[in-house]
């Protein structure tokens, strides 16, 4: 019984990834949604199996869940604020220079 229950929860754990981050266009919250239910997955099959086998199992799906969620709470590295290219030629991002006649009206 609980096997049938793990393989259900790890199929809706696929479709709810999928689902999310079609929906939310965001490939980070798909991979979230996947994550948390495949622990709860592996949880379950703890429980149906209290063995050395389905220990490792969990914690397996428990440490990979912590890697990859560490990885995706990290910004992008192309989303921050970047300064613009430096031009070869500085003379025309300097001021006019001003002689003091112009602009004046003669007077």
């Amino acid at each position: 019984m609980t096997g049938v229950l793990v393989t259900a929860v790890t199929a809706l754990a696929l479709v709810a990834g999928v689902v999310t981050t079609l929906s939310v266009r965001a490939l980070r919250s798909g991979v979230r949604v996947l994550l948390d239910l495949l622990t709860a997955a592996g949880l379950l099959r703890l429980a149906g199996d209290p063995g050395w086998n389905g220990l490792a199992g969990a914690v397996a799906i428990i440490a990979l869940r912590q890697l990859l969620g560490a990885a995706l709470s990290r910004p992008a590295p192309w989303s921050g604020r970047q300064s613009p290219a430096r031009c070869a030629d500085d003379d025309h991002h300097l001021p006019l220079a001003s002689t003091g006649e112009i602009g004046k009206s003669g007077g």
